[in-house]
C-alpha cells in the first residue's frame, strides 16, 4: 500500500483540559488530518483543539454516534484524491494512549485486516480507569458477540482503525450509546475481517458522561443490548 491518508476522528464533548494533550501525543507525521468534532460543548474545547492544530468541526446534536457521523461526513466530502483511505477513531478524554496507534495501523498496513479494535482488556489498564459497571458491560456485551458471531471478541474499546471502504459499506447510523456495537456487529455481519490489539488505558480527564452517571451508565447498558439483539 502506497502511504496512506489517515484522518483520525475525535468525538469531543467539553475536554478542553484533556484535547490538547490527546492531540499532542499523536505520532508527529503519521496521519494527514486529525479532526475533532466539538458535540455542544460549554468550555473551550473547540479553541484548545484548534490552537493544537486540528480541523474542528461542530455537532450540535449531542451523541457519540451523532459526532461520528458528522467527522465521517466531513472526510468523505472531499475530492477523491484527497479522501483517507484508514480512518481512526479515538477519545478526547486523555484515556487512551495514542502513541499506540502504529500498532494499531499495522494489521491494517500490512493487509491482515480490515478493522483493529484496541483492546482495553488484553492491555494494561490504571486502576480506576475502568470503573465496575463498564468492566461488566463489556463483558457481557464481548461475550454475547461471540456467542452469535464466534471469534475473540473481548472488548468494545473507543480506539479503533477501519479501512475506509470497509467503514463505509458498514452504513453507520447510531447517533449515542451505540455507535462501537453496531459497528463491531455490522463488521462480523459482513465477514470483515477483525483482529485485537492490546492498548494501554488510563483515568480519564473530568467525568465521564456515561459512566460517570446512574442515567448515563443505564443509558449505555440499554442501548448496547439493544443494538446486539436488534441485529441478531
Amino acid at each position: 500500500m502506497p502511504q496512506p491518508r489517515i484522518n483520525v476522528i475525535i468525538p469531543a464533548h467539553n475536554e478542553a483540559s484533556a484535547i490538547g494533550l490527546v492531540l499532542a501525543e499523536i505520532p508527529a507525521g503519521l496521519v494527514t488530518e486529525v479532526i475533532v468534532v466539538d458535540n455542544n460543548s460549554t468550555d473551550g474545547t473547540a479553541a484548545a483543539a484548534r490552537a493544537a492544530g486540528a480541523t474542528v468541526l461542530y455537532e450540535a446534536r449531542p451523541g457519540y454516534g451523532y459526532a461520528c457521523l458528522a467527522g465521517m461526513a466531513y472526510a468523505f466530502a472531499k475530492p477523491q484524491s484527497q479522501q483517507p483511505n484508514i480512518v481512526v477513531f479515538l477519545d478526547g478524554d486523555h484515556s487512551d494512549y495514542p502513541e499506540q496507534l502504529p500498532e494499531l495501523l499495522a494489521p491494517l498496513l500490512s493487509g491482515t485486516a480490515d478493522m483493529v479494535i484496541g483492546s482495553r482488556a488484553l492491555g494494561v489498564r490504571e486502576r480506576g480507569s475502568l470503573l465496575p459497571q463498564q468492566r461488566f458491560g463489556n463483558w457481557l456485551a464481548s461475550r454475547l458477540l461471540r456467542l452469535r458471531y464466534g471469534g475473540t471478541v473481548t472488548d468494545l474499546g473507543p480506539f479503533r482503525a477501519i479501512l475506509a471502504p470497509a467503514l463505509l459499506s458498514l452504513h453507520m447510523e447510531d447517533k449515542t450509546y451505540g455507535w462501537t456495537v453496531e459497528m463491531q456487529v455490522k463488521a462480523a455481519r459482513q465477514g470483515l475481517r477483525t483482529v485485537e490489539v492490546p492498548v494501554r488505558y488510563r483515568k480519564r480527564i473530568g467525568t465521564s458522561k456515561v459512566s460517570g452517571t446512574v442515567r448515563g451508565t443505564l443509558g449505555a447498558g440499554y442501548k448496547i443490548l439493544w443494538t446486539i439483539f436488534r441485529y441478531w
